[in-house]
């Protein structure tokens, strides 16, 4: 057997094995691979209005949050309209879902839902974003009109937010836009018909950065501004000064108006007309009736209630007639504010026969009385000592509906009192409390003074401390009434302790004190005061 040759290793790696070469760079790690597709969108979740209910009144907001990018306007709208009656779920509702899904048409539905609330403080929230987003949108189309503030100072006047409208001009100050004359006039108008006399000049102060010191500098800076007061905003500002009782003023103001070539309307000749009505200025007053005339302005119901009321305060009775007389022919009819005049001037002036024939005209003719009416005839029934009519009276105002004021309350203890029967006034009392009528001092004293002519100090002085216990302190008519009924039936000793207490509540005694206080004890025997009070 031939020996077998043995080959060289290297010999056969060379000749059969060439060196391979090797392309590192396709196994490197940091070879960028080409990116995956992207996955698909997920599904769409689709919701019913039903279920979107559902979750909403189960107050499910996590759920609705994380489902509110699915939510299309018409679903958002659909669920609103569902919530209409429960407006502080739709308005929970609208706080938890994405803004970005809600279009006009939601905004609205919400508003108009939200405005179902007794407050209209959540309506307004959403109306500001809504503004919001108009001021945006005004500003990115360069638009220099005042229109979006003025419907929002317009919107604040007729729901009487007038707090607000400081807020709104301050707002616009820092953006640099001047209000038209319109909402001047509505903004002025809602002050003066709220008796907000010193927000209006303070607004207007702010607004002139100036302080004004009546109403014709305010008049003759707006037209330095190239901003023409018109008829309604002298009117409003002379209502103004009028009710401030700057009538001189507002009389200067008149003239101003008419130098403007404005003809004053009913309106403002009847604020000036109050205005020296209250002043009592009757040549004044009959001056511009007569220029009412003359400008074919015929005076109307309120010229005329106001003319009586003065007529019947300076006791001008005859004159009162003839006016009335002057009212019928020239066709203006009395109202109800006309009869409440009448009724308590002709009842001031002690004519009861003729200010219940006006009451029974008033009757006949359909005119509700008014909490005014009642207290008026319940005051002078309760002086006449009928107070079964009073009781009758009283009846039908409850009946009707008709809660009876603190002044109404007041006429009725005085009655009760006056003719000895505590029993009704101490009812009376739990009445007003369950009508959530407060009392006040005066209540108190005619019902303090009615239970010590009826012997009852001791209920008396149940009546103090509830006094007290109120936080209402007693004056020095219920403290004198006290101390001489508590003297006739008590002794000087606790009619001095009274003393007492009043001094330490600060209340001074005068002689109607000690003459109350020396009647009581020369009733009951005693002689004089004690040396620790003198």
């Amino acid at each position: 057997m031939k020996p077998h040759k043995i080959l060289s290793p290297y010999k056969f790696s060379r000749r059969y094995f060439p060196p391979i070469q090797v392309d590192h760079r396709r196994f490197s790690s940091t070879t960028a691979r080409p990116p995956p597709p992207p996955p698909p969108p997920p599904p769409r979740i689709s919701v019913s209005p039903e279920t979107l209910v559902s979750t909403v009144e189960s107050s499910n907001w996590h759920l609705i949050k994380h489902l509110s990018p699915n939510f299309t306007p018409a679903l958002i709208s659909s669920t609103l309209l569902h919530l209409r009656r429960s407006p502080l779920l739709a308005l929970s509702f609208i706080e938890n879902i994405d803004r970005s899904s809600l279009t006009t048409e939601c905004y609205c539905l919400a508003v108009a839902i939200a405005a179902l609330l007794p407050s209209p403080r959540h309506a307004l929230k959403l109306l500001k974003i809504f503004f919001t987003v108009l001021v945006s949108a005004r500003e990115r189309l360069c638009v220099s009109s005042s229109i979006v503030f003025d419907l929002l100072v317009r919107s604040y006047c007729e729901l009487k937010m007038e707090m607000r409208l400081p807020c709104v001009f301050a707002w616009m100050k820092r953006m640099g836009i001047l209000p038209k004359i319109d909402t001047f006039n509505c903004m002025l108008s809602t002050f003066v018909r709220l008796n907000k006399m010193d927000k209006a000049w303070c607004l207007y102060g702010e607004m002139w950065k100036r302080d004004f010191e009546g109403a014709n500098r305010v008049i003759e800076t707006m037209i330095s501004k190239y901003i023409e007061p018109d008829a309604y905003t002298f009117g409003s500002l002379i209502n103004c000064m009028c009710k401030d009782g700057k009538i001189e003023e507002a009389s200067e103001l008149f003239k101003k108006m008419e130098e403007s070539g404005l003809v004053p309307t009913a309106v403002v000749y009847n604020n000036m007309i109050d205005g020296f009505c209250s002043k009592g200025e009757l040549e004044k007053v009959f001056s511009y009736i007569d220029q009412m005339e003359r400008r074919g302005i015929l005076p109307n119901v309120s010229t005329y209630n106001m003319l009586i009321h003065m007529l019947l305060l300076k006791g001008m009775i005859i004159e009162a007639d003839g006016m009335i007389t002057q009212m019928v022919a020239n066709e203006v009819f009395p109202d109800v504010i006309t009869y409440n005049t009448l009724i308590n001037g002709y009842f001031r002036a002690g004519m009861v026969k003729k200010a219940f024939g006006f009451y029974n005209e008033m009757l006949s003719k359909g005119i509700e009385p008014t909490q005014s009416t009642y207290t008026s005839v319940i005051h002078v029934l309760a002086s006449m000592k009928k107070m079964k009519v009073v009781d009758k009276i009283l009846g039908n105002l409850l009946a009707e509906g008709i809660k009876p004021d603190l002044i109404t309350f007041n006429a009725l203890f005085d009655g009760y009192c006056a003719n000895g029967q505590i029993e009704s006034a101490l009812s009376l009392l739990k009445e007003m409390e369950r009508l959530k009528v407060d009392p006040n001092e005066a209540t108190y004293s005619a019902v303090i003074k009615g239970c010590c002519e009826a012997g009852k100090v001791e209920e008396a002085h149940r009546l103090l401390h509830a006094m007290n216990g109120r936080g209402i302190k007693p004056g020095l008519v219920s403290y004198n009434t006290l101390i001489q009924g508590t003297c006739k039936l008590e002794g000087g000793y606790y009619a001095e302790r009274l003393l007492k207490e009043m001094v330490i509540n600060g209340i001074s005694p005068n002689d109607s004190t000690y003459i109350s206080l020396m009647k009581g004890l020369a009733s009951n025997g005693e002689e004089k005061v004690s040396d620790e009070i003198n």
